[in-house]
């Protein structure tokens, strides 16, 4: 069931068409289940992202070996690429993103959910540590038992932005606390010119 939850999520980010897909989300990157279900899933899908983005650094090495010809056994651009060098520091490259990929597989179970991890979901979050989706509590509960229901959705799509207002600075005040700072203090005229008095 939680990774069922899981990979719906990142469904939910991948691209749909209208005339094929009869369930399409009405928003990107959130899905709206019960609180404890929300919590314990948060957990399976922030694991799948660290996984992803930990090898996406590796993906980015293998890319500098890689060929661009059409990965067919009878393209003779193909076949001498197999035998390259390159090919040899590719596949050394690629080695820790196919076990990637292969760990995320068995905590998703939905090569569809997968690919979308590693292409669109992972890149997003490469100077993040932690801290990819969060829970929202609903006020309406759920029809039926009355459960608690929660949005959990991944963070940085629709997050608040605080706008926090300055206090508008006039041109009198400016020059106020200069002539202020320039200006001897009336007290302290006044304690001076005791003092002199009682010295004459």
């Amino acid at each position: 069931m939680l990774r069922n939850l899981a990979a719906s999520l990142f469904l939910t980010e991948g691209e749909f068409d209208e005339d094929i897909h009869e369930n399409i989300p009405k928003i990107k990157g959130r899905v709206i289940t019960t609180v404890p279900k929300a919590k314990e899933a948060r957990r399976v899908v922030e694991r799948c992202i660290t996984i992803a983005r930990k090898a996406l650094k590796h993906q980015d090495e293998a890319s500098k070996y890689a060929t661009t010809a059409h990965r067919h056994r009878n393209v003779e651009e193909y076949k001498q690429w197999r035998k390259s060098e390159d090919w040899r520091k590719w596949s050394h490259a690629m080695a820790p993103v196919v076990t990637a990929r292969r760990r995320a597989m068995q905590l998703l179970g939905d090569k569809a959910a997968v690919r979308i991890l590693f292409d669109t979901v992972a890149p997003r979050y490469v100077d993040r540590n932690g801290g990819y989706t969060r829970v929202l509590r609903l006020a309406k509960p759920r029809l039926g038992d009355a459960g608690d229901r929660a949005i959990l959705e991944f963070v940085g799509v629709r997050d608040r932005q605080i706008q926090r207002s300055e206090k508008p600075a006039f041109g009198d005040e400016g020059e106020r606390q200069d002539d202020a700072k320039g200006q001897d203090s009336p007290v302290a005229t006044q304690d001076a010119g005791a003092t002199a008095v009682e010295q004459g």
